[in-house]
């Protein structure tokens, strides 16, 4: 089974003069985006969206579970903190799959474990004050086929890992404790440069030369620090009510997963490249009812880095995100920059944001190292306190260039309201050969910005009761 890559770099040149070299100059005229792929419907109005958001909501349908219970008592886990309960876990996940499903029972109190790996038809239940608490040594996650900013490798199991399985969740009202802290987990990308910069760096070699993904052998002594819950390859998956801090990197991601709605989660975590929900190539989506402070992008929907993005081929799609709050964070909603294999059809409805250090509010963010095709994207009825960089982020300039022309189009932003702005309102930096296509902003009110607009290559945009400052604000100019 072959998957994807990913590598962030946390810099970005949204606002400066990128200067490109003659190289990516004649790559523009190259592999510019053909007349074909441009000929695509283009939302005349809000129905059509709407529509298809409604069409999308009837695919996606949460798993459900045989009434039978396994507690981890049963399996002989202690209570406490201090015992290592690893095994009861496994065991009695393994019962529970055996038997044909049902709930893994976690009692309240406080359960230390390592790696936990679920099953088919397992739902892993925590109950009212409940906690996991997991350990911070590596050696308590095994080696697995695994993705680390998108990239394939073998590297540490994420936290609650499954591979290929189908109908599993992670349900109830307890504690999920990462166990990351400044002195663990995260003390890896301390530093400059961080311990990690060598495996990273040999990570990404690996993927441009297209090395198989199972000889990329990482984990001991590589410093690639591993997610909290990665369900992989796997299909029908809910993630409900949890409470998730203290996370060693990203927290919730599904990777070249179906059907796969996260209801009620809380994440809190300020570490590192502490992102909140990254699907990865993933189809049928629902994000709903979150609450997100996280030390990174809050929702950062991907589809694989560079070679590896490209070779598997997966978009992102079919994404609704409703009735979410964003506090802290680099960006609201998010799309890319692992962006390699597109992304198509994501909805943000409804939702809230506020906070002087969530950076943007609609943030895409690609490269042509990447390539791929980000359209039909619809935000509708968000509204902002305050924001420190941009409120609409179109940004093809994201780390370095590369041979592979991105797309960016049909992208729809209605009644967004904001009270305080940052620097910029619209943001779009493009390639002349590859401008953004059809933004279009409806009924949106963005007050105290800086600079209102700032764009360059940009065809078909337009504005219907935009006002920004206080002023009726134009669409910019086509700019081919």
């Amino acid at each position: 089974m072959k998957h994807k890559v990913c590598l962030k770099r946390f810099f970005d040149k949204s606002t400066k003069q990128v200067k490109v070299g003659l190289t990516v100059l004649l790559l523009s005229f190259v592999v510019a985006p053909s007349q074909a792929q441009q000929a695509r419907v283009v939302w005349k109005t809000n129905a059509e969206p709407l529509g298809e958001m409604a069409k999308i909501r009837t695919q996606i349908r949460p798993p459900k579970f045989a009434s039978r219970e396994f507690p981890i008592t049963d399996y002989g886990a202690v209570e406490g903190g201090k015992t290592l309960n690893t095994a009861a876990f496994s065991k009695a996940i393994a019962a529970c799959n055996k038997r044909g499903g049902g709930r893994v029972v976690v009692p309240v109190g406080s359960w230390l474990t390592g790696a936990i790996h679920l099953m088919s038809n397992v739902n892993l239940h925590l109950a009212d004050s409940a906690k996991i608490v997991f350990s911070p040594d590596p050696k308590d996650y095994p080696i697995v086929f695994t993705r680390w900013e998108g990239m394939e490798l073998m590297n540490y199991s994420a936290l609650i890992y499954a591979y290929g399985q189908e109908n599993i969740a992670i349900t109830g009202n307890g504690t999920l404790d990462g166990g990351a802290d400044r002195t663990t987990w995260w003390s890896w990308n301390a530093g400059r440069p961080s311990k990690q910069v060598k495996a990273r760096t040999l990570l990404h070699e690996y993927n441009h030369h297209k090395k198989d993904a199972r000889t990329r052998i990482f984990g001991d002594s590589s410093y690639l620090r591993p997610n909290f819950i990665q369900p992989y390859n796997c299909k029908n998956i809910l993630i409900s009510g949890v409470k998730m801090i203290n996370s060693p990197m990203w927290n919730v991601n599904p990777v070249l997963c179906e059907n796969v709605t996260i209801d009620r989660v809380t994440i809190i975590a300020h570490g590192p490249n502490t992102d909140g929900v990254d699907p990865e190539s993933c189809k049928n989506v629902l994000i709903s009812n979150c609450y997100f402070d996280t030390g990174d992008d809050c929702i950062a929907i991907k589809s694989g880095r560079d070679e590896d993005g490209r070779t598997i081929g997966r978009p992102a799609e079919n994404h609704i995100i409703e009735n979410c709050i964003m506090k802290d964070g680099h960006g609201g909603v998010v799309i890319g920059s692992e962006i390699s294999g597109g992304a198509r059809n994501i909805f943000a409805i409804n939702c809230s944001m506020d906070s002087p250090n969530l950076d943007r509010i609609l943030r895409l963010k690609t490269s042509s190292s990447r390539g791929g095709v980000i359209e039909n994207v619809f935000m509708k009825d968000v509204k902002v306190g305050t924001y420190r960089d941009a409120a609409v982020t179109c940004n093809m300039f994201y780390e370095q260039p590369g041979n592979f022309m991105p797309t960016i189009r049909n992208i729809w932003v209605e009644n967004l309201d904001v009270e305080k702005g940052g620097d910029f309102g619209l943001f779009v930096k493009a390639y002349k050969a590859s401008p953004v296509q059809h933004l279009k902003m409806v009924n949106c009110n963005i007050r105290g910005v800086k600079t209102p607009m700032q764009t360059d290559y940009i065809t078909n945009a337009e504005f219907k009761s935009v006002v920004i400052n206080g002023k009726l604000a134009r669409a910019p100019e086509s700019v081919k």
